[in-house]
């Protein structure tokens, strides 16, 4: 994703804590290891408006930084989520994290 920083864009920063566990650590860091997240999340990300989406941990603390286009529609991707099989699965595990 490589448009982060256009004139149209915004940029939102959710905070997230994981299961004060270093096995889930590991599990979630393996998954976002780069070439690891699935292509159908990547390509329903950038679909609905995410240019750039960066993920930070520090111990159980989650904190991602997006970027955003003015068209980004969480609505759309929440329900794409909800009914795609690779991006329900996807959101089941990072879910059990």
């Amino acid at each position: 994703m490589t448009k982060a920083g256009s004139a149209a864009s915004r940029r939102f920063v959710r905070v997230q804590d994981l299961a004060d566990d270093p096995v889930v650590f590991a599990a979630y860091d393996e998954a976002h290891r780069p070439g690891r997240t699935p292509a159908a999340v990547l390509d329903a990300q950038r679909r609905h408006g995410i240019l750039d989406l960066e993920i930070f941990r520090y111990a159980n603390r989650l904190v991602m930084i997006m970027t955003v286009s003015d068209d980004f529609d969480p609505k759309g991707l929440d329900r794409e989520s909800a009914v795609v099989p690779d991006l329900v699965d996807w959101h089941r595990r990072m879910g059990l994290l």
